[in-house]
């Protein structure tokens, strides 16, 4: 097709969608032409429509003044509503939901121990300036609270691996089952 948009879907590459009542009035540029004239050479092509009917419809496409006139003209040759393929996740294995699960947890996993490291590291080093700097006693490591409570999510999300890995996979099924249920059309 002309306009580098395969014939079975090529509504997006007008400049408006012609199916759209607010858009059939618009003017059809040469652009939106091309779009139709390479459905209907696809068309002619692949022997779908015969010479005559090719030579009718170009014609009909080159006179089209508003986009609304354009759609009939290939709605034969087209599905009128545009199918997306499904998603990934329509087509992941169990195995694949498995592996995207336990990536989840080591997405929770690092951002757990960024929550321990982060502010541990700042409390520690303002900790150690504020009591060196002026040869002071440093009395209680008080950073070390800090350090016990932001660690404490990182001991939960390492201690529940398991757990998080099911209820992220369980999800994804239903996820799925969803997708799947929508059909390729609505996926």
């Amino acid at each position: 097709m002309t306009s580098g948009t395969p014939a079975s879907s090529p509504w997006g590459a007008f400049s408006q969608d012609p199916r759209r009542p607010e858009s059939a009035s618009l003017r059809a540029s040469d652009r939106d032409r091309d779009v139709v004239l390479g459905v209907l050479a696809e068309g002619y092509a692949d022997g779908r429509i015969t010479k005559e009917e090719y030579d009718e419809r170009s014609g009909s496409t080159a006179a089209a003044r508003t986009l609304g006139e354009l759609p009939a003209l290939i709605l034969d040759l087209v599905p009128l509503a545009p199918t997306r393929p499904r998603s990934d996740l329509a087509l992941a294995s169990t195995g694949e939901l498995h592996a995207r699960a336990v990536q989840k947890w080591e997405a929770d996993r690092r951002d757990a121990l960024g929550a321990v490291l982060v502010p541990s590291l700042i409390c520690w080093t303002v900790w150690y300036f504020a009591s060196f700097r002026h040869n002071a006693d440093p009395g209680f490591p008080w950073p070390v609270i800090v350090t016990l409570v932001t660690a404490l999510r990182l001991l939960q999300v390492l201690a529940n691996k398991r757990d998080i890995v099911a209820r992220e996979q369980a999800r994804l099924e239903r996820k799925q089952r969803k997708a799947l249920e929508a059909g390729p059309g609505e996926g």
